[in-house]
C-alpha cells in the first residue's frame, strides 16, 4: 500500500492457492465488499489484483488497510492475501 493522504492508496492482493478463483472473479468480490463510497480503480490479472483507492474524507491508508484485511477474511476470498506493502 502506498500512503498519500491527498492521493491514493495502492493495495496488492495475490493468489496463493491455485484452487482459489482467478483475479477476474476476485476483483468483483473485493469491490463488492469494500465501502461503496470509495473510488477504486483496479488492475487485474489471473494471480494478482492491484486496487488503487482514492483518499478523501475519513479514508486514509490505515482505513484502507483495515477494510481490505476484513474483506480478505471473507471465505469467498480464501486463497488470496495482501502482498507486503512498500512505500514509494
Amino acid at each position: 500500500m502506498t500512503a498519500g493522504r491527498t492521493g491514493t492508496a495502492d493495495v496488492v492482493v495475490v493468489r496463493r492457492d491455485r484452487a482459489a478463483p482467478t483475479g477476474w472473479t476476485t476483483v468483483v468480490r473485493l469491490l463488492g465488499l469494500l465501502p461503496a463510497h470509495w473510488a477504486c480503480h483496479a488492475e487485474v490479472d489471473q494471480d494478482r489484483v492491484v486496487l488503487r483507492v482514492e483518499l478523501a474524507g475519513a479514508t486514509d491508508p490505515p482505513a484502507v488497510r483495515r477494510a481490505v484485511s476484513r474483506v480478505l477474511a471473507d471465505k469467498a476470498l480464501r486463497g488470496w492475501t495482501e502482498e507486503a506493502r512498500t512505500t514509494r
